[in-house]
């Protein structure tokens, strides 16, 4: 059953995207804004995986010792969520955000490399 949604949890609901894209850095209610919404964003992913290794820990204690074959989609979907479980905060992406319409080049790709000439062939006069 669903629940209707009250008018002061609609007021409360946030209206802006989990990041910084747009954002005016002069406007504090707007930053503040996107501050919270990375946080909640971080926090129903941290909460999720949570749930979910809940369950997974029921399924194991359930099964016994065919866990391995009865449990697999949920310890799939936990070692999916486990990877950005960790609440992070919002400053790094605040302090290093790169626009998306011009990607930063990372890793090797942002290494210029010299061009490389092919190794010089010797011919060596054939002695008759």
């Amino acid at each position: 059953m669903v629940l209707p949604e009250s008018t002061y949890y609609k007021s409360k609901k946030p209206t802006v995207p989990p990041t910084f894209d747009g954002v005016d850095y002069d406007d504090n209610t707007q930053l503040k804004k996107a501050q919270d919404a990375i946080l909640r964003e971080q926090w129903v992913r941290s909460m999720m995986c949570r749930l979910v290794g809940e369950e997974l820990g029921k399924c194991y204690r359930r099964e016994g010792v065919n866990h391995l074959e009865r449990c697999g989609r949920l310890r799939e979907k936990y070692f999916e969520l486990l990877q950005d479980a960790k609440v992070r905060g919002y400053l790094f992406e605040q302090q290093n955000y790169v626009p998306k319409e011009a990607p930063a080049k990372v890793g090797l790709d942002a290494i210029p490399v010299p061009n490389r000439r092919a190794p010089p062939t010797t011919s060596h006069p054939k002695s008759s």
